[in-house]
């Protein structure tokens, strides 16, 4: 039981560690993942007003 527990122990110990520059490179990804979607939704946004314009104008 102590061997596995100490398996165990090790196992969880042994996990990558992310260096700082790799969680800054994570970090700036995701920050453009996220203004990449923003806009997404800013040129469908803008495509609904002109399709809604085009409606009311028709």
């Amino acid at each position: 039981m102590i061997l596995i527990l100490t398996a165990g122990t090790v196992l969880i110990g042994c996990r990558d560690q992310k260096t700082t520059g790799e969680k800054i490179e994570d970090g700036l990804e995701e920050i453009g993942d996220g203004i990449d979607d923003t806009a997404h939704d800013v040129e469908d946004g803008i495509e609904d007003a002109a399709d809604d314009i085009e409606d009311a104008v028709n």
